[in-house]
């Protein structure tokens, strides 16, 4: 009984609302890559360089915006750099992913080391850290208010960015350029569009996204750093993206069911479940929602395979 008085709360939506935002934008990161063709196993890695890039900057700089548009540049840098490999050195897209994510995890904690002395978070430096916003007139509201106000600034960035990625993918011409290339580069590359140019400034935007997901974990739900913070979110936000199907709203809506299975992991563990139970959560409904896209997805193939015989079968009747 003590578990759902715990979920049927205010509260627990604006927990679910509040563990979402990395997800949120590590699907939106995703899911420009995939839709210019590339997939960017590189989220989780770029998130973790961007955290602690902000983290740093804004302890010795004691500049909160140096310290965020940092952040986003070393982002960017990320995609582009794993652009470069894969789409100019034409390497393989998944081994170049590994190695970049290899190097990332161990560049962190030297860097970390570095510049803190400590191999394990950033304790030992003062960092500044982005304010929650309370929302006027929302916020006096009951229950209604509780669930919506008081987030991070990084939380309402997250949903706007939503509509934003979906303005650029559905109404801008940058955005038929990268759908374009990713559904047929040779066909983009026959009317004049420059498919290497076209993925390098997705894979550019896709690292700005991720970077966002990543100073919101060290800068905005927490002030510190922690080497392995992102704890494959990154991944999730992929899962989430392919959920999706590649829109931003279905993207957005896995991210909070991946979220909602985060938030009653923390109602678990408060309720004295096995801490071990509790942590793999969200990496099992990532599983089960990955199979269940997976089944829709072979169901829509064989379901236009069989249309297509139907239709030959039907012309050679004639």
């Amino acid at each position: 009984m003590g578990i759902l008085e715990n979920i049927f709360t205010a509260q627990f939506i604006y927990t679910i609302i509040r563990v979402s935002t990395p997800l949120i934008f590590a699907s939106l990161s995703s899911l420009i890559a995939r839709r210019a063709g590339v997939t960017n196993i590189t989220i989780d890695s770029t998130m973790l360089m961007s955290a602690l890039t902000g983290v740093l900057v804004s302890a010795f700089t004691g500049s909160l915006w140096l310290a965020l548009v940092s952040g986003m540049v070393v982002g960017i840098v990320m995609g582009i750099f794993m652009g470069y490999f894969h789409i100019m050195m034409n390497t393989n897209m998944i081994l170049t992913g590994v190695a970049i994510n290899t190097f990332t995890n161990g560049a962190v904690v030297m860097i970390l080391y570095a510049f803190t002395g400590d191999k394990g978070s950033s304790s030992m430096i003062n960092s500044l850290g982005v304010p929650g916003l309370e929302i006027p007139l929302i916020k006096d509201i009951p229950i209604l208010g509780e669930i919506l106000s008081g987030h991070n600034i990084f939380t309402y960035v997250a949903f706007l960015m939503v509509i934003v990625v979906w303005f650029l993918m559905y109404r801008m011409p940058l955005g038929l350029r990268i759908r374009a290339v990713g559904e047929n580069s040779s066909a983009a590359k026959s009317v004049g569009e420059n498919p290497t140019k076209i993925k390098l400034i997705a894979l550019g935007l896709s690292g700005f996204f991720a970077s966002l997901g990543g100073m919101y974990l060290s800068m905005g739900n927490m002030q510190v750093f922690i080497v392995g913070m992102t704890s494959s979110r990154g991944f999730i936000g992929v899962a989430a993206d392919a959920m999706g199907q590649g829109n931003p709203v279905g993207a957005m809506l896995a991210s909070l069911l991946f979220g909602s299975a985060n938030a009653v992991g923390n109602v678990l563990q408060i309720n004295s479940f096995s801490t071990d139970v509790v942590m793999a959560i969200p990496y099992v409904v990532s599983i089960i929602g990955i199979i269940v896209y997976s089944a829709r997805e072979k169901q829509k193939r064989e379901s236009k395979i069989k249309r297509a015989i139907a239709q030959a079968e039907k012309l050679q009747g004639v």
